[in-house]
């Protein structure tokens, strides 16, 4: 059963196609947009490429039929790839059949390949890009389907990766609340306390400048300190704002402003995979077209489902309460908008306070992945992802 490395355009269809096939019977599958996951192995769209490495397997069963498939990848720009203490690359697009041995040969493929260029462990399965997208393994809540960027993985996975003895790296919780209930009613005094010291407004995609650059300001103050976490460039912010405009709902953009300052932010989508699931695997030519009118169909509904993309607050205004008032302001907004229903990108168990707030909000947890690391060194103490203080 041999271990095929990706190089010509018949393996990267079969790598692509795998997972429709494997999941098809599955009715909460929706599969990710395949021009998304190829434009993660391609130098012309993947600009970690240029100062990266990524290789990609399949594997076959006896009969070469393709019954698995990985990714390993190194960002040397990357902070877990520059530990001095434990330089970590990453394995990810992980599918395969219910059978171990397979499993087995898959990882073994991405740890030597890592170990080669000097990595002491791999964390997966994560994506060779940012954390938004294609990150972590479905360990609970496969009952639900998948938001837009994120796989649905069966249930059996956990004990391929667990069996070969990944170990559990942070937990990353999917939650959840409708529009329609209320918050609690300390976030109205909170807007009360508010009045006139902070302006809530949601942001105008004709303007995908100030978008850009009051989104750059919060980010780089609220999350650039994290580990793992670079700090964001204006270009990448203004190639965030131009990605996002052919989907995007103003009203789902909403910051707070303490005079000219941004000082927090939430930022939602449409919940694309309820378009997206209407339209095939690819979006090409009729694709796009179809793209366009299930969006107008869809944006006339009245409980349309909104996705929770990134939140942050500046430090100097954490726990003050300005969050609270700005959600007051957004929720009215998002009702008129005609959405029902929210859940929220993954937040990880390192991060306690973000939990916190959801909880405050009225969310509960509706889906659980899991980022794994595999340590080389087999008997060296394993750490978990340091909590944010």
């Amino acid at each position: 059963m041999p271990l095929l490395e990706v190089a010509d355009a018949r393996l990267a269809r079969q790598f692509i196609e795998l997972p429709a096939r494997l999941h098809r019977a599955e009715p909460n599958y929706i599969g990710p947009l395949e021009n998304e996951v190829e434009a993660v192995f391609d130098p012309a769209k993947n600009p970690l490429l240029t100062n990266g490495e990524v290789v990609r397997w399949v594997f076959t069963d006896a009969a070469g039929v393709v019954i698995g498939r990985v990714a390993a990848f190194l960002d040397r720009d990357a902070v877990d790839v520059q530990n001095p203490d434990l330089p970590t690359g990453g394995l990810g697009f992980f599918e395969c059949t219910e059978d171990q041995s397979a499993a087995n040969q898959l990882f073994d493929a991405g740890r030597k390949w890592l170990a080669l260029r000097g990595m002491q462990a791999m964390d997966g399965p994560v994506n060779f890009g940012g954390r938004e997208k294609f990150w972590g393994l479905l360990i609970d809540g496969f009952d639900r389907p998948p938001n837009y960027g994120m796989f649905w993985h069966p249930p059996y996975y956990q004990r391929l990766f667990e069996e070969y003895g990944f170990q559990l790296y942070f937990k990353q919780y999917t939650c959840y609340r409708t529009i329609t209930a209320p918050l609690h009613a300390s976030f109205a005094k909170r807007t009360e306390q508010h009045a006139g010291e902070f302006r809530f407004a949601h942001a105008r995609k004709q303007d995908g400048e100030k978008l850009a650059a009051d989104f750059h300001h919060v980010y780089n103050l609220a999350w650039a300190k994290h580990s793992g976490v670079k700090p964001m460039t204006m270009d990448q912010a203004r190639n965030m704002a131009r990605e996002m405009k052919p989907v995007v709902d103003e009203r789902l953009l909403w910051f707070a402003y303490r005079g000219a300052e941004p000082v927090a932010f939430f930022m939602s989508l449409p919940e694309l995979n309820q378009i997206f699931r209407h339209i095939g695997r690819r979006l090409n030519l009729v694709g796009k077209i179809r793209f366009l009118w299930e969006q107008w169909r869809y944006m006339q509904r009245r409980d349309k489902r909104m996705f929770g993309i990134i939140y942050g607050v500046v430090p100097e205004y954490q726990g003050k309460g300005v969050d609270a008032a700005m959600l007051v302001y957004a929720r009215r907004t998002f009702l008129d908008a005609g959405y029902a229903d929210l859940e929220m990108n993954w937040i990880g168990d390192f991060n306690p306070r973000m939990l916190v707030t959801i909880r405050s909000i009225g969310a509960s947890i509706v889906k659980t992945h899991a980022t794994y690391r595999y340590q080389f060194d087999r008997e060296r103490p394993f750490e978990r992802m340091p909590i944010i203080r």
